[in-house]
């Protein structure tokens, strides 16, 4: 296969993943909408996040395994066509269970599409520009976060959170036409074809199931406190709605400013020495939630609390490449496509079982310990990750 001149098809490939992460995350700001407007609690309502997270996980590997002849250029394509399409049918929903059916077929195909696009990026490229391509493609996630979650919020607070969709249905479309027009015709092409079994053995080797064990501790502790952040921003401080946007607009700042510096980082000195201070700043900025938002009044809590989100925002993007890296460095670059769908998988079962751990949080505890919760899912990783001998520099 012959390595891409230069970086205009990955930033096409982000463009795609732009319109993913808007769709993902922005709900986390809908959910209080939501909920009232479908009639149910906010714990149900949060299931949207849960089902989505694992119609990902589940399906990621089997549809890599079933969609592995076509080419790669018409199935990310197809991905995003179908995508765009699932938007719609969320923007016309009028009850809580065609939501779900809408944001399961969301899942199935951004379960195609984003790995996919990882995958494509890891292989187009020199080994010496790997986490760079990666960074560029996840690029697109941060700037999700940093434009398209804030003001899908706005939008939604505006509007209503059908409008959201309907926006995110627009970029689909945009996402679309730019994959068109910017993919080359051959790209990806001579890309093995890997079976389920093959799949199954390379999540089975020591060194990529302990790593996958990693990113899926990373992903729980993230949305544990994700899924029901601005339920926990409206009860620990004075930020509520609309406002609530702006914090997410500067957890996509810190989500870029992450990965602007997890590609270099990673391909100077190696994913270790990302991946183990991403963590430990993860696991401190989660117990300084809880700690403001149980010890501190509101008012006193908006700082801290935004700090603490600032420095979650970076580490949680910086550790992403960083991890996907190394995947790829100890599955070996012949089996990228496999680790990284797998790694997708993983992740989204991790995004699921966070989402229902956060659920739990809320029935036997307070809301206030969903920080606490993440940061021993945060700990968890960081203490695989240190002592897993996998892990090298």
């Amino acid at each position: 296969m012959e390595y891409i001149k230069n970086n205009r098809p990955l930033y096409w490939l982000a463009a795609g993943t732009f319109a993913v992460g808007t769709e993902n995350f922005m709900i986390a700001g809908l959910l209080p909408g939501m909920a009232q407007d479908l009639g149910v609690s906010i714990g149900v309502a949060g299931q949207l996040v849960t089902v989505f997270a694992l119609a990902y996980a589940l399906s990621s590997p089997l549809l890599a395994t079933l969609f592995g002849n076509v080419n790669r250029r018409k199935l990310l394509i197809a991905a995003m066509s179908v995508f765009a399409f699932a938007n719609v049918l969320a923007f016309c929903a009028t009850d809580y269970w065609t939501l779900m059916a809408a944001r399961v077929l969301l899942a199935l195909t951004a379960a195609v599409y984003v790995p996919g696009a990882n995958a494509l990026a890891s292989v187009v490229v020199p080994p010496e520009r790997r986490g760079r391509a990666i960074a560029i493609v996840n690029g697109g996630l941060s700037m999700a976060i940093a434009l398209g979650v804030p003001a899908g919020a706005m939008l939604g607070g505006a509007l209503g959170w059908r409008a959201t969709f309907g926006s995110v249905a627009v970029l689909s479309v945009l996402a679309v036409a730019g994959l068109l027009a910017g993919l080359p015709r051959g790209i990806g092409s001579g890309l093995a074809q890997v079976s389920l079994r093959q799949r199954i053995a390379t999540a089975a080797r020591p060194a990529v199931l302990l790593t996958l064990l990693v990113t899926t501790l990373w992903a729980m502790a993230s949305y544990t406190t994700y899924t029901y952040l601005a339920p926990l921003l409206d009860a620990a401080t004075t930020i509520h709605g609309p406002a609530i946007g702006f914090v997410l607009f500067g957890w996509g700042i810190a989500a870029a400013i992450g990965l602007a510096i997890s590609g270099p980082a990673v391909d100077r000195k190696g994913p270790r020495a990302v991946i183990l201070p991403a963590l430990a700043t993860s696991t401190t900025a989660f117990v300084l939630i809880s700690l403001a938002a149980h010890i501190l009044g509101a008012q006193f809590a908006i700082l801290p609390i935004a700090l603490a989100i600032a420095a979650w925002g970076v580490a949680h993007w910086a550790f992403y490449p960083a991890q996907q890296t190394k995947l790829v460095g100890v599955a070996g670059v012949a089996s990228a496509p496999v680790a990284l769908s797998l790694n997708a998988s993983f992740m989204y079962l991790g995004f699921s079982l966070g989402a229902g751990l956060s659920s739990l949080t809320l029935h036997y505890s307070a809301i206030a310990n969903l920080g606490f919760v993440s940061a021993l899912c945060a700990g968890a990783a960081l203490t695989l990750a240190y002592f897993s001998n996998v892990q090298r520099s």
